[in-house]
């Protein structure tokens, strides 16, 4: 199991920044290098407790679908989103968000097994796990862009 955790700074108040996190017009626009859609379940708007969502994009190369699910939601403190199909053995996100003084800290917590044993390890070790950071990383940086112009 790997763990991945991003602290992310936005100027803007944290309903704000909790909306466009979970916006899947947003997160479609920030993966447009991977040609991503929303392709069932909530494929526009605000995503909400127990909807669900499946996104197809292009990743190494080769079309994935991945579907899942809002679990928890606390408004606007947290909410978690968890794997039901795709191409890892388990996938969670907790989004969770706090504000002080007008500052929102947005922190990303993702915990992922990915199947194949020794191999997929390897892989995880060699290039996934980077390519993971920087994929929330890319989406973070487009979060922040837009609730700070919206300030």
């Amino acid at each position: 199991m790997t763990t991945l955790k991003l602290i992310t700074k936005i100027n803007a108040d944290k309903q704000t920044v909790f909306d466009l996190s979970r916006n899947i017009d947003l997160h479609r626009q920030s993966m447009k290098t991977s040609d991503e859609k929303a392709v069932d379940g909530i494929t526009s708007g605000l995503i909400s407790l127990h909807e669900t969502v499946t996104f197809k994009g292009r990743h190494f190369g080769f079309w994935h679908t991945h579907q899942s699910k809002i679990t928890e939601m606390t408004f606007y403190d947290s909410f978690t989103d968890e794997m039901i199909q795709g191409k890892f053995k388990s996938f969670k996100h907790h989004h969770l968000f706090h504000e002080k003084s007008g500052q929102t800290t947005m922190i990303d917590e993702v915990t992922y097994e990915i199947p194949f044993g020794f191999l997929g390890a390897i892989s995880n070790r060699l290039f996934l796990k980077k390519y993971l950071i920087r994929l929330l990383e890319k989406r973070n940086a487009f979060i922040k862009k837009s609730a700070e112009k919206q300030h």
